[in-house]
């Protein structure tokens, strides 16, 4: 189990992913999101940040996960509003 205090994933499609992205943020598409390898890679009270284009796959995430029993899991609206949550610049796939 992890013992990271927080983690942010982004839950777009990997076309959109590689398109723009967030240094450092985990991919992991909805359509792909698996609670069992979830669970395996993430502590239930781990602080998860989920994001996406607009914040509505992110909402679904999340209640996919606290579905799962994750406590502390936190949509964070679009990839803009994770980036400006943190101050970070565009990235792409190509940096």
């Amino acid at each position: 189990m992890s013992t990271r205090e927080s983690v942010w994933i982004d839950v777009r499609t990997i076309e959109e992913y590689n398109d723009d992205h967030i240094a450092g943020d985990l991919n992991m598409p909805l359509a792909d999101i698996d609670v069992a390898e979830f669970s395996s890679m993430f502590s239930k009270d781990d602080e998860i940040n989920l994001y996406c284009r607009s914040g509505n796959r992110a909402g679904q995430a999340k209640q996919i996960l606290e579905a799962a029993g994750f406590t502390n899991v936190n949509n964070m609206g679009g990839i803009g509003d994770a980036r400006e949550i943190r101050n970070l610049a565009l990235q792409s796939s190509s940096e």
